[in-house]
Order: C-alpha cells, then structure tokens, then sequence
C-alpha cells in the first residue's frame, strides 16, 4: 500500500511533485493494515505511517552512491556523474566536469543539470540538492536555483571547521554528505515558497545550516530550569557549549545583511519545534517595524510544511479577534490562554503600557516561550529606567516590557550589526554569538563584492541632547500608533 501511495502520485510541475515527495519524506505515507490474528480472534484494523527515511537512527537506513547512473530520457538514455541515494530515493545528483578540459567550467555542468531536469525529471522528483564541479570549484544549489543561487559548502563538521587547504570539491562531499547532518539537512532546512504561480524550492547555506543547529541547541539549553551555573570557554562562536542552563539567554545569530537571515529564522524555528526537551513551545516573533513584520511573516507562511503549523500575526483581520480590539489587547490575550505550541508574529511596540498601569502584567510564566528577536541591536535595550522630564516620570523600554509580560522566556537575537555601546549591547541582553557570518565570510564565499573604505575626515557638529530629545518624541508617535 505504501509502494503504491508512493508510485502514484498525481501528475504536474517537476516542482510541484518534488514539494509533495518532500513532504511525503517528512511526513511519511498513511497506510491502513488488518490484523486477522489478534488476541480476541476477530479481525482488526490498524493505521500506521511509513517512513521513507529514518530520521532518528542513522544507521537505520540505506546509503548508496552509483557512478554513471544510467537513465532513460525522453529523446535517449542519460548519464549523470553521480547520483546518492538513501533507500532507494535519489537525493542529489553530482555532475562533474573535467579539470583538464580548458574549454569547460562549472556552468557548463550546471546547465547539464538543466538538460536532465527537463529529459529525465523523475530522477528529481526526491531530489534535495543539485551539485555541480570543475573538478577546483563546487556549488549547490537547490531544484529551482539559478546560476546565481549556486553557493560553496566551506564547512566539514560545524561553523568553525573550515579547511584552508584542499579542494572545494572535497570540503563539499565530506561536510554536505555526512549521514548525521545530511538526514538533519533533509528534514529541517528544505523549505518552498510560493511567488504568484510560481513554486520557489529554498535550501540553507552552510552558514546557515551550522548557525541554526548550533542556535537550537543553545536554546533547548537556556530554556531549561535553572540548576547550578555550568561554565565552559570560547573559540570564535561557541555560545553553545557554555551558555548556562536555565539562564533564558539563548545568544546571538551574527549573520550580516543579505545572508538570508529569513530563512535562517524558518529553519530554526522548524527545528526547534520538533525538540522533546522543549515540550511543544511557543515562538513568539518580535521585529521592530510593521513592514518587518509583514515580511517574516509571509516567509513563514510559506514554511508551513517545515514548520508543521501556521503562524498567526497579532493585529491581521485572520488573527482570530474581533476586529474592533486593539492589537495590544489581542496579543495580551492570546499569550495568556495559550497553554503550549503556536507561531505568533508580533511587534515590540505592542509591549506597551496601559495609561494606568506602571508596569506590565504577567501574560505567561511558562518555561518553554521563546522568543526570536529580528534585527536585535535595535530594540532589545531599554530594560534600564531614564527619567522622563516632561512627565517628571522614570520610564522603560519596550524591551523591559517584554520581560516583564514573559519573565522566564528565553531570548535568541538575529541581527546583521550587533552593537556593543555601554547602553546598548546585544550580547549582555541575549548572550554570546552562537554562530557568526560576518562580510568577510561572505566576500570570501563570492556572495558579495570586495568592499573598499577610503580614509576621509569628516566635519560633524552633533547636537546629542536635540538628538535624544527628538528619538524621545519619536519613540512617543510610534507608541500612540501602536496603541490605536
């Protein structure tokens, strides 16, 4: 029953059926079988899921890898260089080109893939990734990739594992093929988005792959309750192995900008989602801007079959409130009766206080809420009190409101430009860098051009008291706004 499931599958785009495969992979196929031997001798019916792949035993499953893989296609029989399987299911497909053919290069290979796509689509039905080399450069890429979507893979075992030497080639098939992350790979960070009539299929980088893993775990770790301090030291972003259990501090993604930090996001929030330790948790979004927060929010919702559930973004006509309640009130409510699980989207600005209240009530004292801060070096200060001279008043941050509506949440920050001013520092707030991608990584990785700085001089007269007191005046229309 579960071979036939599998073997029919409804016809349509080469995209549109690899998505459905894809969730199948994840998922598993609903089958229905009958005991007739039971204990009371009567016959019984049993529904069970049949997994394609085994994601919680390595070993468990068949790995296979087959040179010169012959295929029929639609005009003659292809060949591609490599095909790896896992029980039986074509996962990537590796077309190679000669190093010593000077008229070849690595496009050349790319658009082979292309040809295969179109002669002998059912080889790409299960596909995750598309490989392609000269035999000195390497690239993956996903089904739908252009040539500009293909990126290196420079890590072997984690973030900080980079060889400096070898061939990219090798790097690529020793750190994208390990049987543990690979299987980690396929369930987690394969997401597809849809773009009018068009299915976009989005695969992580390595960069993102390894901050994520490394994100999770420290997360699982700081949403614990408290026991006695642990402590352990640093490399270059190791915040996971010595964030303190308990501590609520699950440390800060450095990705710089354009390094899809959105879909960095996704797969965290994917992944985390599935961790027994976390007992089924809710995530709470927080951005600092209502476009922002538009913007995640169709990312995620284009994430549904990763995720397992759909989000909700406080303050949409689909929310599930009466449309006459301010936003404010919607997102008190819906943080006070949740009791486990949930995406909800949210701004900082409705953190807000009451006219009548001087500090923020309680919404949950629940251990497993965490809440996934975009652009953190923005927002998440505030949590010291500053003396309001026109109200004669001392005030907080929207920040400090936040921790107080979920005072034992644990926090993780994604920014592209952390700070560290004496007031304002994204580390003391989240914790260390769990994972770091900074512009040399990505002019290193091609992904962006050299950036040149010429030395200039430049005369400013700053007014830092007009300054402070216009940003005062600012933070006051945005909270009015955010109120009604």
């Amino acid at each position: 029953e579960a071979l036939h499931g599998l073997m029919n599958r409804e016809e349509g785009t080469l995209i549109g059926r690899n998505r459905a495969m894809h969730r199948l992979i994840q998922k598993g196929i609903s089958v229905e079988w009958r005991d007739e031997e039971s204990p009371q001798h009567e016959t019984v019916t049993h529904h069970d899921e049949i997994r394609l792949i085994d994601f919680t035993d390595v070993e468990a499953n068949d790995y296979c890898v087959v040179n010169q893989f012959t295929v029929q296609g639609s005009k003659q029989p292809r060949r591609p260089d490599v095909v790896a399987f896992i029980n039986g299911l074509p996962i990537a497909v590796i077309e190679l080109k000669n190093p010593g053919d000077e008229h070849a290069d690595i496009w050349d290979a790319w658009n082979q893939l292309q040809t295969y796509k179109d002669e002998i689509g059912d080889l790409f039905i299960t596909n995750t990734a598309m490989i392609i080399s000269d035999g000195f450069n390497a690239r993956l890429g996903s089904l739908t990739a252009d040539q500009e979507r293909f990126m290196r893979w420079r890590t072997v075992k984690s973030e900080n594992d980079k060889p400096l030497l070898g061939y990219q080639l090798q790097t690529l098939v020793r750190g994208f093929f390990d049987r543990e992350l690979l299987l980690d790979y396929i369930r987690h960070f394969v997401l597809f988005e849809t773009d009018g009539d068009r299915v976009i299929k989005k695969i992580a980088g390595y960069h993102q792959f390894h901050a994520v893993r490394e994100a999770v775990r420290a997360t699982v770790i700081a949403a614990e309750e408290p026991e006695a301090p642990k402590k352990v030291k640093e490399p270059r972003a190791t915040y996971a192995n010595e964030v303190v259990p308990g501590s609520k501090k699950a440390g800060v993604v450095w990705h710089t900008q354009g390094s899809g930090k959105s879909i960095s996001m996704c797969c965290y929030a994917g992944k985390l989602l599935k961790q027994p330790a976390m007992r089924n948790p809710t995530l709470v979004v927080v951005t600092d801007r209502n476009d922002l927060d538009g913007q995640l929010y169709q990312t995620f919702c284009g994430a549904i079959e990763l995720l397992g559930e759909t989000p909700i973004r406080i303050g949409d006509e689909n929310d599930g409130y009466d449309a006459s309640m301010p936003a404010r009130e919607r997102l008190r409510q819906e943080l006070s009766k949740r009791q486990s699980g949930g995406i909800i989207f949210t701004t900082i600005q409705k953190f807000s206080l009451g006219d009548d209240e001087e500090r923020h009530p309680v919404l949950s004292d629940r251990h497993n809420i965490v809440v996934i801060s975009d652009e953190a070096h923005r927002s998440q200060y505030g949590l010291e009190a500053t003396f309001d001279h026109k109200k004669g008043i001392y005030r907080y941050g929207f920040a400090k409101h936040l921790r107080d509506a979920l005072p034992v949440a644990s926090f993780i920050g994604f920014t592209g430009t952390p700070i560290a001013n004496e007031d304002k520092d994204t580390r003391a707030v989240f914790g260390d860098y769990v994972s770091i991608y900074d512009i040399q990584d990505a002019v290193d990785d091609g992904a962006t051009v050299k950036i040149y700085y010429e030395s200039r001089l430049a005369k400013l007269d700053i007014n830092q008291t007009d300054i402070d007191a216009l940003n005062e005046e600012v933070e006051e229309v945005i909270e009015d706004e955010e109120e009604s």
